[in-house]
Parts: C-alpha cells; sequence; structure tokens
C-alpha cells in the first residue's frame, strides 16, 4: 500500500473543513441514546441463603458477594422459579412457569417448546455479542440449548460432541483419594448416586485445574476482550452442587469446632399431609438419622460452606477482571442460584420441596442506575429475571413473558412492594404461593400446608387443617395458575442423538422400555 501525502494547500483545506464540520453538526445530529449496558450473569448451583449478605442464621465467609451487595441491591427474601435444576433453569431462560411451558421436571424446552425465545437469543436480537460457559442449562448431555450465542465455551473437546454435557468431575477433573471420600457416601450409598453427600478436601494446588475455575477463567478472558458491541456474559458453576469438593484452603475457614447446625424440632413432620410425612421420615432416617449414626454431621455442613466460599472466590476473580476492563462503569452483574438446599430442616436433606430452604435464594443486581447497598424485603422470584433483562437492556419486548420487571426497584430499592410469588412443584397442581407473611403450599393431590413466616420462620407449625385460616388459603389460592399445562415428555422417553456438534431429541421406540428392562 502507497501512502500519498497531500499537498499543503490540501492540508489546509482539510484543517478547515475539520473545524468547521463539529461547529455545523452540533446543533443538527439527535442526541444519541444512552450505551446499553453489558450484563455478567452469574450463577450457582443449590446455595441457599447462608450467604453473607442475607439474613440468615447461619452464613458461609463470602467477601466478594458481600462487595457486590456493597454494589447494588440485595433482595432478601428472593424465591427460586423451580425447586430443583432443570425446571428452575428452564424456567428463568424462559421467563415463564412450569405451568405455562410443561417442563416441571427433566422435560427439554427447546426440543418440546422451540417457539418460545430464550434470554441469550432475545440479547443476540438486540444487538449483543452473547457468550456462555459452565452450568447455566440443565447438567447432562442434551440440556444446553445452543441457539444464540456467539459463543458457547464446553470445558473439553469432547464434550460438544457427546451432547454437550457439563462434566464437572470427570475427563481429567481433580477427584479425592480415596473416591468416594466421605464415610456416608462409602458407607451408605454404595451401588448408588456416588455424588450425593459426597464431599472431600483437595490439594490446593489443583484449584486451577477444576472446572469451575476454569470456565472462570474463560469468562475473565471474555472479558479482557476488546469488544465493539454490548456483552451478555453467562457463567455457571457447579458449586457448591454434591459432590462438595474443594480446596483445602476453603474448608480451613471452617473449623469443625465453630460449626453451627440449623434448626431442628423433634415431631416436625407431625402435621404434614400423610404422603408428604411418608416422603420426609422416610428421608429423615436414611439421611439425616445416619449422618448422626456416623458421627458426620458437621463434616458434611462445613464441606457445604467451604464449596460455598469457593464459588464466593470465583466470584471475586470476576469482579476483578471487570474492575480492570473498560466495561467496569458500564455493566449489570446478576448473581443467581436455581434454588437452595436443606441440611436436615424439617428432617429434609436436598431441594425437591416448597419449602423456604429450598426456595430462598441470593439474587443480587449491581451496576449502572442500580442503587447501592440496598436491602429490598419484598418478595420477589428468579422469573422476574427476564422482564427486568428486556426493560434495563432495551430489548424487544414479549407480552407473554412471566414475573414482573424489577429495572424501578433496583432503582429505587424504596419503592418496591410486597407481592404473591408463585413456586411450581414437580406434578401440574402442585405449587407454593409465598410473601412475606404466609407460605402457602398446595399439593398436586389437594393436600395443604400453611406457615406464617412472620411468627414461625422455621415453619414448624402447618396451621393449613385450622379452619380459620380458610379466608387465608383461599385468598392466597387466587393467585396460582388458573390452568396447569400438561408435562412434556421426560428425557427418560426420549433418546439422544448426536451428529457432530449437534444434537437432538427423539422419542424412544414404543416399548423400548420394557425391552430394555427385561434384558436386564
Amino acid at each position: 500500500m502507497i501512502f500519498i501525502s497531500p499537498s499543503k494547500s490540501a492540508q489546509t483545506a482539510l484543517l478547515v473543513a475539520s473545524l468547521l464540520i463539529p461547529a455545523l453538526t452540533t446543533h443538527a445530529a439527535a442526541p444519541s441514546k444512552p450505551a446499553k449496558p453489558n450484563v455478567i450473569f452469574f450463577a450457582t448451583d443449590d446455595l441457599n441463603d447462608w450467604v453473607g449478605p442475607l439474613n440468615s442464621g447461619i452464613r458461609a465467609k463470602t467477601p466478594n458477594l458481600d462487595r457486590l451487595a456493597a454494589r447494588g441491591v440485595t433482595f432478601q427474601n428472593a424465591q427460586a422459579c423451580g425447586t430443583f435444576c432443570a425446571p428452575s433453569r428452564t424456567a428463568l431462560f424462559t421467563g415463564r412457569h412450569p405451568s405455562t411451558t410443561g417442563a416441571y421436571t427433566t422435560q427439554v424446552y427447546h426440543h418440546d417448546r422451540p417457539e418460545l425465545r430464550p434470554m441469550q437469543v432475545a440479547f443476540q436480537q438486540g444487538g449483543y455479542a452473547t457468550y456462555g460457559t459452565g452450568k447455566l442449562f440443565h447438567h447432562p448431555a442434551g440440556y444446553v440449548d445452543l441457539r444464540g450465542w456467539t459463543e458457547f465455551n464446553p470445558r473439553t473437546p469432547a464434550q460438544r460432541k457427546t451432547g454437550w454435557p457439563v462434566d464437572s468431575w470427570r475427563s481429567g477433573a481433580p477427584l479425592p483419594t480415596p473416591e468416594p471420600y466421605s464415610k456416608f457416601t462409602r458407607e451408605m450409598r454404595a451401588g448408588t448416586d456416588r455424588t450425593f453427600m459426597e464431599y472431600a478436601p483437595l490439594p490446593n494446588e489443583v484449584e486451577k485445574d477444576m472446572a469451575d475455575t476454569q470456565q472462570t477463567e474463560w469468562a475473565i478472558n471474555v472479558l479482557k476482550r476488546a469488544h465493539t458491541q454490548p456483552f451478555f456474559l453467562a457463567l455457571g458453576l457447579y458449586a457448591p452442587h454434591f459432590p462438595n469438593y474443594a480446596p483445602q484452603k476453603y474448608y480451613d475457614l471452617y473449623p469443625l469446632d465453630e460449626i453451627k447446625l440449623p434448626p431442628t424440632k423433634d415431631g416436625d413432620t407431625d402435621d404434614l399431609p400423610p404422603a408428604i410425612k411418608k416422603f420426609n421420615d422416610r428421608r429423615k432416617a436414611t439421611i439425616h438419622d445416619k449422618l448422626n449414626e456416623l458421627g458426620e454431621m458437621k463434616e458434611v455442613i462445613r464441606a457445604y460452606l467451604a464449596c460455598i466460599s469457593y464459588a464466593d472466590a470465583m466470584l471475586g476473580r470476576v469482579l476483578d477482571a471487570l474492575d480492570a476492563s473498560a466495561a467496569r462503569d458500564n455493566t449489570v452483574v446478576i448473581f443467581w442460584s436455581d434454588q437452595g438446599y436443606h441440611h436436615g430442616e424439617k428432617g429434609h436433606w436436598g431441594k425437591h420441596s416448597l419449602w423456604e430452604r429450598t426456595a430462598n435464594i441470593p439474587f443480587i443486581w449491581a451496576g449502572p442506575g442500580i442503587a447501592r447497598r440496598a436491602n429490598v424485603n419484598a418478595t420477589v422470584s428468579a422469573i422476574d429475571t427476564f422482564p427486568t433483562l428486556v426493560e434495563l437492556c432495551g430489548l424487544a419486548p414479549d407480552a407473554s413473558l412471566e414475573g414482573q420487571s424489577l429495572a424501578n426497584v433496583l432503582r429505587q430499592p424504596a419503592q418496591a412492594k410486597d407481592r404473591n410469588v408463585l413456586l411450581c412443584d414437580v406434578l401440574p397442581g402442585g405449587y407454593a404461593i409465598v410473601n412475606n407473611r404466609w407460605r402457602y403450599i398446595h399439593h398436586a393431590d389437594g393436600a395443604e400446608e400453611l406457615y406464617d413466616v412472620v411468627k414461625d420462620p422455621n415453619e414448624w407449625d402447618n396451621l393449613a387443617p385450622q379452619e380459620s385460616y380458610r379466608t387465608v388459603m383461599a385468598e392466597l389460592r387466587q393467585s396460582a395458575p388458573k390452568e396447569f399445562v400438561a408435562p412434556g415428555p421426560e428425557t427418560n422417553a426420549l433418546r439422544l442423538v448426536t451428529e457432530g456438534e449437534n444434537f437432538r431429541w427423539e422419542p424412544k421406540p414404543v416399548g423400548s422400555a420394557k425391552k430394555a428392562k427385561s434384558a436386564k
């Protein structure tokens, strides 16, 4: 390429023009719109309200969540939009409850309802570059919705050709010795799921090799790029989901003699509906009582807390990278968990319940235009995420989104008003209606529970059998869906077909499940 220098007279003309053009265009140009904010969506798995910014009796050490909360708005009474991973994540990414999509359990929404516009597609259509990694959708193969991503990053190349599973604890991921490590897993779970209630401290030096660390590093590298358009960056951690493997240094934050156990009550299940009582009593006998028998209760609690602190450290790395980037002053950060987790409350271990420990989640927003150091006690739902982002980011509206935009509350937290929110169960007709005073639970078989969460925050006293609360329950039922669509096919009725880096779901041949069972 040859560069030709302009003549002196031409240079003079160019100089004059350059001085005149700004003056000529100052009055003619329309006012420019504010730049659309970038978005960092930081997801965790099975994280309950045991974190520093929330008003919980047990709190993990979470300095980076505290740091994020100081920058923004913390919702103290945020409710999950599903009782376990798959339906909760489907509801968030589609902006619709299971009662609308039919995704109550292991359904795959982009197979059953491909016409729905998921969040990442809405961002892409709105002019955003979209980047995703980690556990954003359910973790088995075939759940990731690949539509709408500029880049979706798997941890290993093999994942691209096997249906894109999350695969956090295989394919070279560090594991403890022995494995399984925990006494409960070795003695009580032989031949079953050997990750449930499994935990172990790992050597500090393997932290860099852990899946959540690697996916955090990828997200950080995205932040370091020069971006010419706004971006939506979604990072999903597997922590603190079992197995609770974390580097030793996070275990060291929690000496066993300082571990507090959550409150429990003898006979807590006595006033539950018969089917729920039977399920919980069986679970208490096989998990809670066995942990006590093995003397492992505090070890399991410590492992969960250690994984929370590990996840918090990953958040800190992302916040550091954001602060060092050009996007620092124009990026909304959202911290979210798909649902919480019981550690013996009501005798229950796990999620899959409509009670507080499953439902109450960390939900923190920070960024431009968002109030700082604010707490909102009004009840909200994670289903509010999509409509809020539509308003904040100027995305194309979608009238069928459920939930409510929280954009005004983020700007003016004092204006927040309490409301009834919905949490669907795993069967049509099962749900909870929650507000600051009440948790009303309606099971699919018609059985009911009611808790005054102000007077009874542990949900020990089921008021539903008392005649004096009939009116309260009738009023709360008015907020339930008028119809619950039929469930879509669960994945055990489908087969996953992979074709290179693509995949699709197909119905299994009729009778194949019976044939497979008889062949065993």
